[in-house]
Parts: C-alpha cells; structure tokens; sequence
C-alpha cells in the first residue's frame, strides 16, 4: 500500500497544521501584554491609617471609593477629580444608578484633616448619608 492511498484506491490528502507560526504570534501577544499590563493601572498609591477594629459598610454592591493621596488629588475609582467642588456632580452621577447610596473614603495619613474634612463635606453635600472611613489593620 502507497501513502497517501486507501484500500479503494482513492487519493486522500494528508494535512498535518503547522502550529509554530501561531506559537510565535502567542509569544508576541504574551509579551505585549506583560509589558503593558502595568500601564494599565492608574489608582493612587495612599498609606491608610491603621487601626485594630474598624466596622465596615456591609453591601452587596460594590461601594464607591472615594480617594484622596497625599497630594491631595482627589479619584472616584479610577477617575481623577480635579477639586471638591467637582466631585458633587460626579457622585451625584454615579449614585443615581445604584441602590445603595454609601460611599467609602480612603485617605492617606500625610493628607491634612481639613482637605479630609473638605471632601467628606463634599460628599455630604452630594446627598450621601453614610460615608465609612477605609483603614488597614496594624502590622504585627
């Protein structure tokens, strides 16, 4: 019996994939992608107040964050504000669409009080009731 020919006597083509140009395009995507993956992240880098047992928000639904790093810029998630006077609207925005009208208020430690207390009013202002401080528990 030759290759390629069946006991009928028919021609039937042997067809083999050659995978290595896909496992270099893989290569490439990966690369791209590891590179590119930090660039991504755009969050503030904010050192927390420790404190041994804080209450949290219980819900549901994943709270709004508000942040303010130790230079004083203030995010909603990802999204960079660029005073107090701002942030109103843009919470108002983004409440109207959920259920639970809590906010979460992360603050670094080198951020004066009263810029805390400026955005917190801020945040009272936009018709938020319950606002929680975000802490991190002591290092042992």
């Amino acid at each position: 019996m030759e290759v390629g020919r069946r006991d009928n006597g028919r021609r039937s083509t042997l067809s083999q994939i050659n995978v290595t140009p896909f496992v270099d395009v893989m290569l490439v995507l990966l690369i791209i992608f590891m590179v590119t993956a930090p660039m991504m992240e755009q969050g503030f880098d904010v050192n927390l107040p420790e404190v041994e047992e804080a209450p949290g928000i219980a819900s549901k639904e994943e709270p709004l964050v508000v942040t303010v790093n130790k230079r004083g810029q203030i995010s909603i998630g990802k999204s960079r504000v660029n005073n107090s006077a701002k942030l109103i609207p843009l919470i108002q925005q983004v409440m109207k669409e959920r259920k639970e009208k809590s906010v979460l208020l992360e603050a670094d430690t080198a951020v004066a009080y009263g810029e805390v207390m400026q955005v917190m009013a801020a945040i009272r202002k936009a018709g938020i009731s319950r606002v929680g401080m975000v802490t991190r528990p002591p290092d042992k």
